[in-house]
């Protein structure tokens, strides 16, 4: 029961049913048919990880106790590796430019406010206040008055521990989105090995998201969207861990036949327990947080909520359920709600704590003493009710037209990135050395080759997941989709293309997915897979050869305005 890998190792097609005795498959035998062998319903369950080549370590005449040492070691060690080369990337001059770029000024101020007074307090308007937080000596003119804003306040607070660690200035306010970018890295790295059965995969998809142009200049910018993306991966991780363990659980509870033989029991996969499940309880919390910080965390929620469902419904079919649907309403529907829904609910609550606490708050003592239908709810509850109503109007209401708004049909063709920053530096200043002027610019734009590789990507993952029933495509494909279809709603609204920072580690988990495809699978030719190998490598170094060809545009870098104009391959970037 697999199909060829196109990735380096086995695809087992796990939703499949077996075949009970007395099947074609069984009658076929009688006439000399001989099945290729599959792996057992155990393995099916929860694939091994595949053990490192022995040609090559042969070769280098390694014995096979170093061979699993050094194996052991590269599970941690290549992730740790690249998320140094992450690491380094985004810190690198990290409180460049010295300024309140784009949204920042919003986010970071709010962020002290929420430090000094645990709600969002009043600030003059940006004209005057950013010179003076960025003025020596610094003025904070922060006002205890509570003023309205437009998103939950977790990603204020992320924002806040790096200001309270290093002050209010920009190394500061980037400090936490810089650290949560760099370990989104390592955490992908993790992701891609458990997802895909192969630490080379996971560690080249964690290269690729170290070196996009939009997940760097996200990570050196104090915006929410960077911490969003954070949460929702790490919500997807908690959830892969969760699948294995449950997994684990139903295989461990097949009985073994009076053959020795395990196979598929319709008792085990209708009735057996999968017992707690704390990693999905995590993942209800990542996902409060990601809510919690922006609603569109609201969607990843459902989706992963529908995800985690038919996978179990996957893992009781194989197990051997006879109704794998109504199994998992009986068994698992009910665990499973309980630990998303109310535990991100619960986690939304309490990042408003601050606010619970004030007494000055933006509304906070809205429903003080009014009656009516839902006087029974206590009234802060009912004023924060109100807030969020008032919060939705707003959001839902945003028409207002942007230099940089665009539809999110262009967002993966890279068809109108936003500039959060630019300067035109005169010769002989701050770093222009040439004749003519300079440019000094913050481009959220994506490296162009990894994002049009990515809608190729996603093409070949529809095949995997529609055709040939691979979850890991499907897995991949919904963590896209939560992060993008969403926005389709809200077309009329004013809308930015860097939002889809939020789905840009699974862009690199569909990439590395296609690349090892064009490796060829283990049964290929060696010349198949030499010419696969090839052509997949070329295609990363053209992905890091046009990371660095735009990294001036990410990191603020003073450079020659011809420069900056030949930068500008298509003109929606200008």
């Amino acid at each position: 029961m697999t199909s060829s890998d196109t990735t380096g190792f086995p695809v087992l097609d796990e939703d499949r049913p077996t075949q009970a005795p007395g099947t074609w498959g069984e009658r076929l035998r009688r006439f000399g048919y001989v099945a290729r062998p599959g792996p057992g319903i155990r393995e099916r369950l929860v694939p091994p990880f595949p053990q490192p080549s022995a040609r090559l370590w042969q070769f280098l005449r390694v014995g096979p106790d170093r061979v699993h040492r050094c194996a052991k070691a590269m599970d941690w060690l290549g992730p740790v590796l690249v998320t140094v080369l992450a690491g380094v990337i985004r810190f690198w001059h990290l409180g460049r430019p010295r300024a309140l770029v784009f949204d920042e000024t919003y986010y970071a101020k709010d962020a002290w406010s929420l430090l000094r007074l645990g709600y969002e307090g009043t600030w003059p308007d940006r004209k005057t206040a950013d010179p003076q937080i960025l003025a020596d000596p610094q003025v904070i003119p922060l006002s205890d008055t509570g003023s309205f804003v437009a998103h939950p306040p977790t990603g204020k607070w992320v924002i806040a521990l790096g200001e309270w660690m290093f002050g209010l200035d920009p190394f500061g306010w980037r400090f936490m989105t810089a650290a949560l970018g760099t370990l989104s890295v390592l955490m992908l790295c993790r992701i891609g090995r458990r997802l895909f059965r192969s630490t080379f995969l996971g560690c080249l998809a964690g290269a690729l998201l170290a070196v996009d142009g939009l997940h760097v200049v996200m990570s050196r910018t104090a915006l929410l969207d960077l911490v969003v993306m954070f949460f929702v991966l790490a919500a997807f991780g908690c959830l892969l861990i969760d699948r294995d363990h449950a997994r684990a659980r139903l295989a461990a509870d097949l009985p073994v036949g009076a053959d020795g033989h395990i196979g598929p029991n319709a008792h085990t996969g209708d009735r057996t327990g999968t017992g707690a499940r704390p990693w999905r309880l995590a993942a209800g919390l990542c996902l409060g947080l990601a809510a919690s910080t922006k609603w569109n965390g609201l969607y990843v929620l459902v989706f992963f909520v529908i995800l985690t469902l038919l996978w179990d419904v996957g893992a009781r079919r194989v197990a051997g359920a006879r109704r794998p649907y109504r199994a998992v309403l009986r068994k698992d529907f009910g665990w499973s709600v309980l630990s998303l829904v109310p535990v991100a609910g619960l986690t939304y609550l309490a990042a408003w704590t601050g606010w619970f606490l004030s007494d000055d708050g933006y509304a906070r003592h809205w429903a003080d003493g009014r009656g009516g239908t839902w006087s029974w709810i206590p009234a802060p509850l009912r004023s924060l009710w109100h807030y969020q109503h008032a919060v939705y109007e707003f959001n839902v209401g945003l028409h207002t037209p942007h230099t940089y708004d665009s539809s999110p049909w262009s967002w993966l063709v890279l068809g109108r990135p936003v500039l959060f920053h630019y300067e035109s530096p005169k010769s002989g200043q701050d770093g222009c050395h040439t004749a003519a002027d300079c440019t000094q610019t913050v481009l959220a734009l994506g490296t162009p080759l990894l994002w049009w590789s990515a809608c190729c990507a996603l093409v070949y993952l529809l095949f995997r997941w529609a055709l040939r029933r691979d979850w890991r495509a499907g897995a991949v494909l919904c963590g896209v989709g939560a992060g993008y279809l969403p926005w389709f709603l809200y077309q009329d609204r004013t809308v930015f293309s860097f939002y889809a920072v939020v789905f840009v580690p699974f862009l690199c988990l569909a990439v590395a997915m296609t690349l090892g495809a064009l490796a060829g699978p283990p049964g290929a030719s060696d010349t198949r897979r030499t010419v696969g190998a090839v052509v997949a490598a070329g295609l990363v170094l053209l992905i890091a050869w046009n990371f660095i060809y735009f990294f001036p545009l990410y990191t603020g870098q003073t450079i020659p305005y011809a420069d900056w104009q030949a930068r500008m391959w298509l003109g929606t970037w200008v």
